[in-house]
């Protein structure tokens, strides 16, 4: 069930390790639960870079996206979803429901992603 990280050109992680659903919602449409297996998490810290800070200043001077934190978010975000769909995959679960995620300040200038759900087995 194992497959590579997909990353996409500019190195971005843009798809998963394991063939696993996943779904914010209480259930897969068109699955019936077998099993819950229980919570599953996955998270990452990051901080801020010191260029990137410089850069970022003047862009909020002049407006516009800030393309590097964009792109640390959203790889933040896939690799919290990655660990928590490979604590998923441990447990036996073929899929995860009720997936939320929440951020905190870890400390100035470092936050953590936290991904988390409900790790299930539903009908193939």
């Amino acid at each position: 069930m194992s497959q590579e990280l997909i990353r996409s050109q500019s190195g971005a992680v843009t798809g998963f390790r394991h063939k696993v659903l996943v779904s914010t919602t209480d259930e897969v449409p068109g699955k019936e639960i077998k099993q819950v297996l229980g919570i599953v998490r996955g998270n990452t810290v990051r901080a801020r870079h010191v260029g990137r800070d410089i850069l970022a200043a003047l862009r909020n001077v002049v407006g516009g996206e800030v393309r590097d934190y964009t792109k640390m978010l959203a790889e933040s975000r896939e690799q919290a979803m990655d660990r928590m769909i490979d604590q998923a995959v441990s447990m036996g679960a073929n899929a995860v429901v009720c997936v939320r995620f929440t951020t905190s300040t870890v400390m100035q200038g470092a936050a953590e992603l936290l991904a988390y759900g409900t790790a299930v087995v539903v009908d193939e």
